[in-house]
């Protein structure tokens, strides 16, 4: 069984090697993009293969030369070579899972206050300060689509940034007394945050006829142009209701193009999420893709903890984590995704 995987593994690593060198496979975007994320995907799992066949080899020496001789050195490489190889065996296994499609795209985040009032729209820009943070440390590029009244919209640009950022979609809480509260008392507010793989036009094809583009003054920050021109935008796609409205911008052109590009990626999400409730009833296979009514993760500021409910995991440093260092949540969540799958593969197979 694992045999017959390590050499599938190889084979198809060899056909992709061969791919990402190929002239006419370099000359169709596409094409070159696809094959440098199968290259990616595979490269680990390559690795592991090559170790797992090692481990063999030393086992089958080892085994070979006891039988000839006893010899305690010997006897300690068989074991340990064996242990290795269960251990392998595991990893290729977890390497090989099949992975969300959307992993490799840039995202969109959404961040909106909750409930808690004016402490909500507080906690969604500390959530806001918090993700581009913990971006910039991933070496992705956060860029800013919209802000203001308690509401962030954002877009984080870099190879892999869904597989990232897709775990901290949903309900975050926080347990801290507000700046705007006399008696010291603390308060739960809470705050969403929606993460939306970047459509591209070959996902999304959007049609200008479904389409009322009304255009209004701006009544934020944004300048001279205030006020005094018609530079804000509101899309409204007629087929399912959907609405954006963008307004930072001076520009209604730049408005507009934020503007879609944040309706593609919404208009993506739905299509995902209609696909998906079709195949599994239970959506087990939407773990960690942002259901905005689960309460994911809980900051609380006496103890200075922060607990991630979906793993149970705690982190006893509040302030690290608000300064973007959420590389334990990202790891257990990945690790528990990756188990979930290769769950859902077993008994599908």
């Amino acid at each position: 069984m694992i045999e017959s995987l390590v050499e599938q593994i190889e084979a198809r690593f060899t056909e992709v090697s061969a791919a990402v060198v190929d002239p006419v496979v370099i000359g169709d975007r596409n094409r070159y993009a696809q094959a440098g994320r199968d290259y990616r995907r595979l490269e680990p799992a390559v690795k592991l293969a090559q170790e797992w066949r090692h481990a063999v080899d030393d086992a089958a020496g080892a085994q070979e030369m006891l039988e000839e001789a006893d010899d305690p050195e010997l006897r300690e490489l068989l074991a340990s070579s064996r242990a290795r190889i269960i251990e392998l065996e595991e990893e290729i296994r977890l390497a090989m899972v099949e992975t969300d499609p959307n992993d490799d795209k840039n995202v969109i985040v959404e961040i909106q206050g909750g409930a808690g009032g004016e402490e909500a729209g507080l906690w969604a820009g500390d959530l806001y300060r918090m993700l581009t943070r913990y971006a910039e440390r991933r070496g992705f590029t956060p860029e800013p689509l919209e802000a203001g009244e308690g509401k962030y919209t954002f877009a984080i640009k870099g190879d892999g940034a869904f597989s990232v950022f897709k775990y901290e979609g949903g309900t975050h809480r926080v347990q801290r007394v507000p700046v705007t509260e006399s008696q010291g008392r603390i308060h739960t507010s809470t705050a969403t945050v929606a993460v939306l793989p970047e459509a591209e036009d070959v996902d999304v094809h959007i049609d200008q006829n479904d389409l009322q583009i009304d255009v209004y003054r701006s009544s934020g920050p944004g300048g001279q142009s205030v006020n005094t021109t018609d530079s804000a935008v509101r899309i409204t796609h007629r087929p399912t209701g959907v609405v954006v409205s963008m307004q930072d911008e001076k520009s209604q052109l730049q408005n507009r193009e934020k503007a879609l590009r944040v309706l593609r990626a919404r208009l993506y999400e739905r299509a995902v999420a209609e696909q998906q409730a079709e195949l599994a009833a239970d959506r087990r296979s939407q773990v960690g893709t942002g259901d905005r009514a689960e309460k994911i993760r809980t900051y609380n500021y006496p103890e200075r903890r922060v607990t991630d409910h979906r793993v149970k995991v705690t982190v006893h440093d509040l302030d690290a984590v608000l300064e973007g260092t959420l590389d334990e949540f990202t790891a257990a969540l990945e690790a528990d995704e990756r188990r979930r799958r290769l769950e859902d593969q077993a008994a599908q197979s």
